[in-house]
């Protein structure tokens, strides 16, 4: 069943031009995607148009409807400084009109969840760069989304937390199946966390290619060091090479 479309959208900016597309891309309920490209190819334009952000120049977006279906966690945890993390966590839920008691009991749960039951009252300057990643998660999960958009999520991160993260986004969609589409420049993070790549000519973006990745998700130990890892992320890299070149 697909949840959400993208169904021949072009974005045009007054001052840039042309900025994506045609794109044509259907997520599927509980489907992985990767979105993987140059820097300006779109990638993030493709990701606020699936949440509603934007609306496109031209084309059809199609997006399951109905409040909490869709989630976004962006580069930057954007947590409001002066509340605490549960506070921060239940914010979508006060907004859309659930009682607070109720919301922060929700926010407690989805902080633990992520791993964070001991801090759902320190504040974002208390907490670290990944602890503050997790509870940007737990607040794009405390609605129960089907569609979770996560633009560049672990950019700011070390390779060791950025790991650690990887795992935990894959636990948590064992357990709650929601569609993800997430944006990357690395390769390696793509083939890692999807079950599909798509990857991306430079911009104006179009799809060059899109690979499958075949494996168990959650992934298992070691599959970042078995051949089919090795081999679909060397394929990846030819097509984005490719698609670079093509466009260019």
């Amino acid at each position: 069943m697909t949840i959400a479309a993208l169904q021949g959208v072009e974005v045009d900016y007054p001052a840039r031009g042309r900025a994506l597309g045609p794109l044509d891309l259907a997520i599927g309920e509980g489907e992985i995607i990767a979105l993987v490209g140059p820097s300006g190819c779109g990638k993030s334009t493709a990701l606020r148009l699936l949440a509603g952000l934007e609306a496109p120049s031209r084309g059809t977006v199609r997006r399951q409807p109905g409040r909490g279906e869709t989630s976004v966690v962006f580069q930057a945890p954007t947590l409001a400084p002066w509340l605490t993390a549960r506070a921060n966590v239940a914010l979508p839920l006060e907004l859309a009109g659930t009682p607070r008691r109720v919301a922060r009991d929700r926010a407690a749960e989805a902080l633990a969840r992520v791993g964070l039951a001991a801090g759902v009252d320190a504040r974002p300057a208390q907490l670290s760069g990944g602890m503050a990643m997790r509870v940007s998660l737990a607040r794009a999960l405390v609605t129960d989304p089907r569609l979770l958009l996560l633009d560049e999520p672990f950019a700011a991160l070390d390779e060791i937390t950025r790991r650690a993260l990887a795992d935990d986004v894959l636990a948590l969609w064992a357990r709650y199946r929601p569609a993800i589409v997430f944006v990357t420049h690395n390769v390696e993070e793509a083939v890692y966390m999807a079950s599909r790549v798509v990857v991306m000519t430079r911009g104006p973006g179009l799809v060059a290619a899109q690979v499958a990745v075949d494996g168990p998700l959650p992934r298992p130990a070691h599959f970042r060091t078995s051949a089919g890892f090795r081999e679909t992320a060397e394929t990846v890299s030819i097509a984005l090479a490719a698609g670079m070149e093509a466009a260019a």
